[in-house]
């Protein structure tokens, strides 16, 4: 995470995670290539909004209330990024140019919560 030095934390804007989710597929590589490259452009042109960049993932289990563990989950996670915006309107436009939603894919917008303790 960015640091915000001698900033309170109530003059802080609002952090939002952005869940990735499905799997695009692309019919050759030079398209999964050009998605990469739109994905970045539009990476970068979040600017300071841009908190963590996040990272895609890989297989995944779910673990149940009972213990048990099942593979993946009805519909996984693919990858997050973490942004700050004034609300969760904001947020909203700042996805909604995301390439990942062109290739099929959806996001899920949540805002973080503060658990000081």
């Amino acid at each position: 995470m960015k640091e915000k030095p001698n900033i309170k934390k109530e003059d802080t804007m609002p952090e939002f995670a952005l869940i990735y989710h499905g799997s695009p597929q692309f019919s050759s590589a030079q398209d999964g290539q050009d998605h990469m490259t739109r994905w970045k452009a539009w990476s970068a042109g979040l600017g300071d909004a841009m908190i963590v960049p996040g990272a895609p993932f890989g297989p995944s289990k779910t673990i149940q209330s009972d213990g048990s563990v099942q593979d993946g989950a009805p519909d996984p996670a693919a990858g997050y990024t973490v942004i700050e915006a004034a609300d969760m309107d904001a947020a909203i436009a700042l996805a909604k140019p995301c390439p990942h939603l062109d290739a099929g894919g959806t996001l899920e917008i949540a805002q973080t919560m503060d658990m000081e303790m």
